[in-house]
């Protein structure tokens, strides 16, 4: 069987334009020479595409079944074209972009999905890291931005503000033997398992920010998980505001900020190397930011 390009484009001009007639004049084609094209195609696929029974011919039941596999077809060929336009623009193929633990998530989402539809032809590998994992990932190559906190005054990176996160330490009702406040002291809080995100850089020097010495700790992989191990009383910890405002409204945790326990607001921003040029979709998705 050796089905063509031109065999398919002929077909679906038919159906889509009701007629054969019609379907020849949006091809710029002769009446016989689509039917000509048709009846080649029939002959290769060993059926009719056509009941030709009645005043006006319409497709079996075979028929209907083959055009919407050539439908799909040539939706494929059709983005074939436009990748190849795109790749041959100097656009890039894909991105990747990590997004750091206390980022509110929906914020930079909603970013990126307005961006993937206005580019669909490049690809978004989206990733998430812990404490100097982004930075890491950005700084070996393997990231071109990274949505998370940096050093500003460090000249590598190149940063646009995006928001400010407030971090505070919190526990469950009950977890403590001692009444919750204002007064108290990391020094109350020994002996009291502390649960702590797990940095996911691999080669740079670890993080370990609010973690104290000498005392019981468990490690989690998110913040998600980080609020749950909380609120069940498993343990208590830095929470990003965002994330707990429910809870603690509704009372399942507790912040103990005050004058000893300290909180710390994160300036998260839209972070990119300062060497390297920049591709130009890449160049566009700073800029959507």
């Amino acid at each position: 069987m050796n089905l063509t390009l031109q065999q398919m484009q002929t077909l679906d001009a038919v159906v889509r334009e009701g007629s054969i007639q019609a379907g020849a004049r949006f091809l710029n084609k002769t009446h016989p020479s689509v039917i000509t094209v048709l009846k080649k195609l029939e002959d290769e696929l060993g059926f009719a595409l056509f009941d030709r029974s009645g005043y006006r011919s319409v497709l079996t039941e075979e028929g209907k079944i083959f055009h919407k596999s050539v439908t799909r077809i040539l939706e494929e060929i059709d983005g074939l074209k436009n990748q190849a336009m795109h790749l041959r623009g100097d656009e890039e193929a894909e991105l990747n972009i990590v997004v750091g633990d206390i980022t509110p998530l929906p914020d930079a989402l909603a970013v990126l999905r307005k961006f993937s539809r206005e580019h669909p032809h490049t690809r978004l590998n989206l990733y998430f890291g812990n404490l100097f994992g982004p930075n890491e990932l950005l700084l070996d190559g393997k990231a071109d931005l990274i949505v998370h906190h940096v050093d500003k005054a460090d000249s590598r990176y190149e940063y646009r503000d995006f928001c400010k996160v407030q971090v505070v330490p919190v526990v469950a009702p009950g977890f403590l033997g001692i009444p919750p406040s204002s007064k108290l002291r990391y020094s109350d809080l020994k002996g009291y398992t502390q649960c702590i995100i797990r940095d996911t850089s691999t080669h740079s020097k670890k993080l370990n920010r609010f973690v104290l010495e000498d005392t019981p700790y468990l490690t989690v992989g998110d913040q998600y998980t980080k609020k749950e191990v909380i609120v069940q009383g498993m343990a208590w910890g830095h929470m990003p505001l965002f994330l707990i405002e429910e809870e603690l409204k509704s009372g399942k945790l507790i912040s103990i900020l005050g004058k000893h326990m300290k909180g710390v607001t994160r300036e998260i921003v839209i972070a990119r190397l300062s060497a390297p040029k920049k591709g130009i979709v890449a160049e566009r998705l700073w800029k959507s930011f």
